[in-house]
């Protein structure tokens, strides 16, 4: 049966719908990753939570300071069912995810992806083509969570967008960008959002949207790759699933998973 919420699908798990009681999280830790691709002017910052459970590493991504060393340190060798009742948002997603991809592991459900070897323009390039391969025909996308690279190929099919993220700004090309998602479903045909929204607590008015409208909701997962999968058919359309080691870690060859649903 498919989740209505990320808290319903948390509770079956709890109930014992996926099995193996009984999860520990035996290695914690904090990625912090800042970038500025060649020949661009715009730089990144990212904060992850990981959280690795037997063979599987889960992840969330916050907040600069948002996430301290204790924290992380507290999760190991804690139970996965006493994490999914943190009162932190992130430690919460992590741990979910890293469970579920633990019983579900991606390469027995989905197509596997490889971004070859390159330096950190080429890679995202490449991962983000794999991406918005994604996308159903469509006339104008909305983008949650403002990757210019994503853009890069929206611009090249000639397909419109808005461009939103909590930050705002401006992309790469000086565009606006938005920040309340919701504000701007009703103008677009089609939802391009990172799984960074379900670690911020704004996945369930896009998947709301998406159920009630049919448009297309199409999600790009480092955070959260693990959970959004069993939204697929229940109102998201697509996954790019990109567990850890993430794309821009490394210049070698890297893996993401795609799921899809058929739209008619």
């Amino acid at each position: 049966m498919t989740p209505n919420s990320v808290a319903d699908l948390t509770e079956q798990v709890l109930s014992g719908r996926f099995g193996a009681d009984g999860a520990k999280v035996s290695v914690g830790f904090l990625t912090k990753q800042g970038v500025r691709h060649a020949d661009r002017a715009q730089a990144y910052r990212n904060h992850v939570l990981s959280l690795r459970v037997e063979d599987a590493v889960g992840s969330c991504a916050v907040e600069p300071g948002e996430v301290l060393e204790e924290v992380v340190l507290g999760c190991i060798g804690t139970p996965v069912r006493d994490l999914l009742r943190s009162p932190l948002p992130a430690v919460r997603v992590a741990a979910l995810d890293a469970y579920l991809q633990w019983l579900r592991p991606h390469h027995d459900h989905a197509e596997e992806v490889a971004i070859g070897r390159g330096n950190s323009l080429q890679k995202s390039l490449h991962r983000a083509e794999s991406v918005v391969d994604l996308l159903p025909r469509s006339r104008r996308v909305l983008v949650v969570g403002v990757v210019n690279s994503l853009l890069h190929h929206l611009r090249e099919r000639g397909i419109g967008y808005v461009a939103c993220d909590f930050k705002g700004g401006e992309t790469e090309w000086g565009e606006p960008i938005a920040t309340d998602a919701v504000a701007a479903l009703d103008g677009c045909d089609a939802v391009l959002a990172s799984g960074m929204v379900v670690g911020n607590g704004t996945f369930q008015p896009l998947l709301d949207h998406a159920r009630a409208t049919g448009k297309p909701l199409v999600m790009f997962a480092q955070s959260a790759s693990g959970i959004l999968p069993c939204f697929l058919g229940g109102g998201v359309t697509a996954v790019s699933a990109e567990p850890y080691p993430f794309f821009w870690l490394d210049g070698g060859p890297s893996t993401l998973y795609r799921y899809r649903t058929e739209v008619r």
